[in-house]
């Protein structure tokens, strides 16, 4: 059983260490495209946020900071 626990550590370790990469500073400017954004489709974005203020029965506070408190 010990050694089963040991194999399964050292796979998800092997596979969490498969998605670091190294990114030059020449491929940064494709990471930047507008096409790899997540928020390029304003539609999705704007029922992104409704769907999440529903589920969490709050409206604003999307890009403001400051506390729960509702002070600034």
């Amino acid at each position: 059983m010990k050694r089963l626990g040991q194999a399964v550590f050292l796979g998800s370790l092997l596979l969490g260490l498969a998605g670091c990469q190294t990114v030059e500073p020449w491929q940064k400017g494709n990471l930047a495209d507008y096409s790899m954004r997540s928020d390029r489709d304003q539609l999705e974005s704007v029922m992104s946020a409704h769907v999440t203020f529903s589920r969490e029965a709050s409206t604003g506070g999307e890009g403001v900071g400051g506390g729960g408190c509702g002070c600034n």
